[in-house]
């Protein structure tokens, strides 16, 4: 009897604590945001205010076009502007967006050197890429208190910029030697990177990451430290680590690379990245907290501030995000969520009539350059219309890399199932050139269906478990997204994408 007794009091107590904690969320209500402020794969966040007006790149890696900038006005909702750059050279690592005398930039590394974009408008046109020709990773841009500009690397040191700050005009200095990571940590490797400077008061603040950006979930972390001058020498910050992730039951694994700035109100905070635990496939997610000074001139994160409870929003008034991954493919141009595996070839599709269609390439899924977008919840299901013409295949696919991928594909007749590579006739015959195909994802669980008429579903007998799908276990620091795929010889043709969130 007394067994019982205990076992129905840790019942109520677990309920009433649960009950309280959803009490206490939905009384914060509207004046508070719940993290991540982008859901999915966006790394890497550099942040630029501009008066009133925020704006923030992510790394876009091997999906073109890329350098996606998007727009806010309340740091919490966000609304794509459009892509920096088109020209494809090479894997696009942690960028830099900066305004320096009415113009903007975006310093970032790909094919082991260093680029920059410019543009007079935010919103563009923006510049083919120019070679800085120096082989260093995440540049950070800062100017000196004469104006002069400069850029700091992942290896603590920096160079100085021409005035117009397209080439470097002196040798590479060092400056900087990290923050010393205790041994007994588990990391991933020392690996210093992500420099971000910020100036308040007499001080210079330079942030960096440390740790490794995978690897086990305490790896990753933010790093602060104060100099009089942007050059050093710099104090390491006694509030070290600011942000880290201290054991994997938390929700935010490898939590780092922070852009520190200060809002339109004069209010301090910090957006970095993280891995979320359970669905690290999705690649690192943006992340925002809150940031507070102390009277000896620290920044350190807030007590009781948690990134994976309720914070109170930057602003009351909230703006609205109009973005969407459904697509009925209207307009003459592909809409901002689309981005081409490893290459952009404008001659390769065109949108006509609400029709997206793309000319076949390649034998495979992985050779085929899919076209890919980014989810943003746990479950989901997408889905797609296809028209077959000649002896083109067509798919819709979860995609990791050009190795590494799984979906449902049809050819003129017959419905076919990719598990990890595998690829087969699941249905034969059953099909005349016309389908349309569905994926459903239920936490990494993915069942696939086609139908003749998008009222009558019928699920293949393939599924496929997709958590593995990750650069723990594959290396890129890529994702899974979901991909559209036209293979072989003839066209594919595309209608109305459908992405409905199950979560």
């Amino acid at each position: 009897m007394k067994k019982i007794i205990t076992t129905v009091v840790l019942i109520l107590l677990a309920y009433f604590a649960n009950a309280q904690y959803q009490i206490n969320t939905k009384a914060k209500g509207e004046d508070y945001y719940l993290n991540p402020i982008f859901a999915g794969d966006y790394p890497d966040p550099s942040l630029l205010r501009d008066g009133s007006d925020y704006y923030i790149v992510h790394s876009s890696f091997e999906y073109y076009p890329g350098l996606l900038i998007w727009h806010s006005k309340d740091l919490i909702n966000w609304t794509p502007v459009t892509h920096a750059l088109h020209k494809y050279v090479g894997s696009v690592w942690a960028p830099d967006l900066v305004k320096y005398k009415n113009k903007y930039y975006i310093y970032f590394p790909a094919g082991n050197t260093t680029y920059v974009v410019t543009a007079d408008a935010i919103n563009g046109a923006w510049s083919e890429p120019v070679d800085l020709k120096i082989n260093y990773i995440d540049p950070g841009h800062f100017t000196d208190s004469l104006g002069k500009r400069y850029l700091y690397f992942n290896n603590g040191g920096y160079v100085p910029l021409s005035d117009d700050g397209l080439s470097i005009t002196g040798e590479f200095k060092h400056s900087y030697d990290g923050w010393k990571i205790p041994h007994d940590w588990s990391i991933e490797c020392f690996c210093m990177e992500g420099p971000k400077m910020a100036k308040r008061g007499n001080y210079y603040y330079l942030t960096v990451a440390e740790g490794g950006t995978a690897g086990p979930a305490t790896s990753h972390m933010v790093i602060s430290a104060r100099s009089r001058s942007p050059f050093g020498p710099w104090e390491n910050s006694p509030y070290n680590p600011i942000i880290r992730t201290k054991q994997n039951s938390e929700k935010w694994w490898s939590k780092g690379h922070g852009t520190l700035f200060e809002d339109a109100k004069g209010k301090w905070w910090m957006v970095f990245h993280g891995y979320e635990n359970g669905y690290y496939n999705m690649g690192r997610q943006t992340l925002l907290q809150p940031i507070e000074w102390t009277k000896d001139g620290w920044y350190k994160s807030p007590v009781g501030i948690k990134t994976d409870e309720p914070i109170k929003r930057p602003t009351k008034s909230i703006s609205k995000s109009t973005f969407s991954l459904n697509d009925d493919f209207s307009g003459n141009d592909l809409k901002t969520q689309w981005q081409f595996f490893r290459e952009y070839d404008t001659t390769r599709f065109h949108l006509v009539n609400k029709c997206l269609t793309i000319k076949a390439k390649g034998n495979s899924i992985g050779d085929c350059a899919p076209l890919l977008c980014i989810p943003s919840n746990h479950s989901y299901i997408a889905q797609i219309e296809l028209i077959i013409e000649g002896e083109a295949t067509g798919g819709l696919v979860l995609f990791y890399d050009n190795k590494y991928y799984s979906g449902i594909l049809a050819d003129k007749e017959n419905i076919l199932a990719n598990l990890r590579g595998w690829q087969f006739p699941t249905a034969k015959a059953v099909i005349k050139r016309h389908v349309f195909i569905r994926l459903k994802n239920i936490k990494n669980t993915i069942d696939m269906y086609y139908s003749l008429d998008s009222q009558k579903w019928t699920k293949i007998e393939n599924s496929v478990e997709v958590s593995g799908y990750n650069h723990n276990v594959l290396s890129g620091f890529l994702s899974l997204r979901l991909g559209l795929c036209s293979i072989g010889n003839g066209n594919v043709k595309f209608k109305n994408f459908i992405y409905k969130p199950l979560d």
